[in-house]
């Protein structure tokens, strides 16, 4: 027996291809997917699966095809606030409004849209074909992954208390590589990440009189540049991180120096003693800065924090062998670690069970092989070709779920 039906063309994919502009035209910040959880909701209910809503806006969804392995599988929802400047027809043009109350552009920067409707589309072949199978799938519908709120937040709804523990809990991610190949890493996958926001107080004060002032702009601009030698100077070699200062807020006016200065730090690594030389270094240098300025000590604020993310070599090497089987060795890859993060690993940790992770590339042959620089994921321009993405999405979700479940019937 094939490990896929021949159902992944026709109206099935043609339900996809609306599913993910319907889902691209409209997205929702972190935590507040309340129209994208409704819209799942009502999709696996009319497939038949037990629903319910888990950690806000996180939708549980549960299949139960008679003995058999435990399955899990996740999908993010959330998007970003980014201005989308991809001139697609579908483009999004919704704005949303910030904790902060902030208005800002919402598009799905990241592709989590391609992870729903992925997920629906594996789901479908998987309710078509029960015949082919048997156990319990649990599909988790997981919000607010960029800001690690989500899988942490559905941990503390009870989502194992409610929902089948799995045996084994998979997860996948659209990422700017060759449409119709896959990417895995077996071990650290993905690594920790702490963000801070620095608030640096100074004395303001007239700009004609700076020596009555504590100037925290450039207090706060000291900070930023020796913190980025804590890496190249406190780090082995042989190790690795990394220091981002993405942004910088201070002032109204040219010629008042203001009394505060606000920036964020994002720090990467993968390994957890590399993780508390750095951050305990950031905070000496931060600290020092000002004392030597004459100013307070600044005020640092624990934005999140990601988990490693790390796949389990066993199960990581049964999938590649499944995925390569499937969709051609030549088309699934092994990689390094990645510096980006990921709160997946929460929810596969939560019950010690082993969890695997892979990639999935939504970019056609001419740009990966172009001269121009190929858009990024958080990027205003990252728009996933359409085809082979999706039907890559759902073969290498129902490939790895498959191989679990299908047992003595494949």
């Amino acid at each position: 027996m094939t490990t896929e039906p021949a159902a992944l063309t026709g109206e099935l994919q043609q339900d996809l291809h609306a599913l993910y502009k319907r889902l691209h035209q409209a997205p929702e910040l972190s935590m507040a997917e309340h129209a994208t959880a409704a819209l799942i909701t009502d999709r696996m209910q009319g497939l038949g699966w037990e629903t319910f809503g888990c950690g806000g806006t996180g939708v549980v969804a549960i299949l139960r095809n008679g003995d058999g392995p435990v399955v899990g599988f996740r999908a993010d929802t959330d998007a970003l606030p980014v201005a989308e400047d991809t001139g697609l027809d579908y483009a999004s043009t919704v704005r949303a409004t910030l904790p902060d109350g902030t208005e800002v552009p919402v598009m799905h920067a990241c592709g989590h849209d391609t992870h729903v409707t992925a997920a629906v589309g594996a789901a479908t072949l998987l309710t078509e074909n029960r015949e082919d199978w048997s156990g319990t799938l649990v599909f988790i519908f997981q919000p607010g992954e960029e800001t690690s709120e989500g899988a942490a937040a559905m941990v503390a709804d009870g989502l194992w208390d409610r929902a089948p523990k799995p045996e084994v809990v998979y997860g996948q991610h659209v990422w700017p590589g060759r449409a119709g190949q896959v990417e895995i890493t077996s071990g650290p996958a993905m690594a920790m990440a702490d963000s801070w926001k620095v608030t640096v107080v100074g004395r303001g004060g007239h700009g004609s009189r700076p020596e009555d002032t504590v100037d925290p702009v450039l207090l706060a601009a000291h900070m930023v540049v020796r913190i980025q030698s804590v890496v190249s100077r406190e780090v082995p070699a042989q190790q690795s991180a990394v220091v981002t200062v993405a942004s910088f807020h201070a002032g109204l006016k040219e010629n008042i120096i203001p009394a505060t200065a606000e920036f964020t730090v994002n720090v990467r690594n993968l390994d957890p003693d590399v993780r508390e030389t750095v951050l305990a270094s950031l905070a000496r240098v931060i600290r020092a800065e000002a004392e030597a300025s004459g100013g307070p000590e600044p005020r640092i604020e624990e934005l999140y924090t990601f988990p490693l993310l790390v796949n389990e070599p066993q199960e990581t090497g049964e999938l590649q062998a499944a995925l390569s089987a499937v969709l051609g060795a030549d088309n699934v890859l092994e990689r390094p670690a990645r510096m980006g993060s990921e709160d997946f690993g929460t929810l596969p940790d939560a019950i010690g069970a082993p969890g695997v992770y892979w990639f999935f590339g939504g970019m056609p042959d001419e740009v990966v092989d172009g001269d121009a620089p190929v858009p990024s994921n958080h990027s205003a321009f990252f728009a996933p070709v359409i085809e082979p993405t999706l039907t890559t999405g759902v073969r290498a979700a129902y490939t790895a779920i498959l191989s679990k479940v299908a047992g003595d019937r494949r």
